[in-house]
């Protein structure tokens, strides 16, 4: 017991270092949002602001169409995330369900894809959104992302775990495959369809890469690549840039406070990789 303590006293400090080394640069930019310019290098450096303003804020929303970016991240976030989710569930429920070798084969190469860095394929996707006339537009944004090596595998070994007893008694009562889909699986599989869609979402709200390769338009870009272009080639609105990042991280916070407990119970055992 003695020698119990010792060990839980430093296992703590040692969370509360790490909570104050990702925990602090965090609160700090929080805090220097809402300093006005000149008091964001000036010496000494302070952590809280001596003149709190908004200016920031107020400046990012107005002067940069931060409303059509934000909209337009909204847009590809949500129907990103909707159609992740019927995809990955209908093919993860597929590969669990059904035996075959050519399945089996599907399975390796979809877990071997979580293998690749996203930039790799990065070339032939483009070639192929443009060939299908989607350059330039949300919708080219929206469907390279639609289904994903994570969130399939996700379902499928979740449905993996239902025993095939259910399946077989829903048959017997007469029940079709599609129906006993979306009526018995999909249903037991909330918890997983929660997880992937608090993931799905903060992916597409964050990704800053593939737009920034197939937008070209100014009005559809994303939020994450209206915040890149706050900064100009000469100079850089610190005060604006602080604000316009702050005000990209509302949206996934309020989803992480709501949604949290989802995000704490996820099963991360399969190993997660977008």
């Amino acid at each position: 017991m003695d020698n119990l303590l010792p060990k839980k006293v430093w296992a703590t400090a040692a969370l509360w270092f790490m909570v104050a080394m990702y925990g602090i640069p965090v609160l700090w930019f929080l805090l220097s949002s809402f300093k006005p310019a000149g008091e964001l290098f000036s010496y000494p450096l302070t952590i809280f602001p001596k003149q709190p303003t908004i200016s920031g804020f107020t400046e990012a929303w107005t002067s940069f169409d931060f409303s059509r970016y934000f909209g337009n991240t909204l847009i590809v976030a949500v129907s990103a995330t909707l159609i992740t989710i019927v995809t990955s569930a209908t093919c993860g429920y597929a590969l669990a369900k059904y035996t075959n070798w050519w399945l089996r084969a599907f399975t390796i190469c979809i877990l071997a894809t979580t293998m690749l860095p996203g930039e790799v394929i990065l070339s032939p996707l483009f070639l192929i959104v443009r060939d299908l006339g989607l350059y330039n537009s949300l919708a080219g944004v929206v469907a390279p992302s639609v289904i994903t090596a994570t969130g399939t595998f996700m379902f499928r070994q979740f449905f993996l775990s239902v025993p095939r007893d259910l399946l077989e008694a829903a048959r017997i009562d007469g029940s079709g495959e599609l129906s006993s889909f979306i009526r018995i699986m999909l249903p037991l599989s909330r918890p997983i369809i929660m997880t992937l869609a608090i993931m799905s979402f903060q992916w597409r709200w964050n990704d800053y890469i593939w737009p920034l390769v197939i937008l070209n338009d100014p009005k559809e870009f994303t939020l994450q690549i209206g915040v890149a272009s706050i900064v100009g080639a000469e100079n850089v609105n610190w005060s604006v840039l602080l604000g316009a990042s702050v005000l990209s991280m509302i949206p996934l916070v309020v989803i992480y406070l709501i949604f949290q407990k989802y995000v704490m119970n996820a099963d991360l055992s399969a190993g997660l990789k977008e």
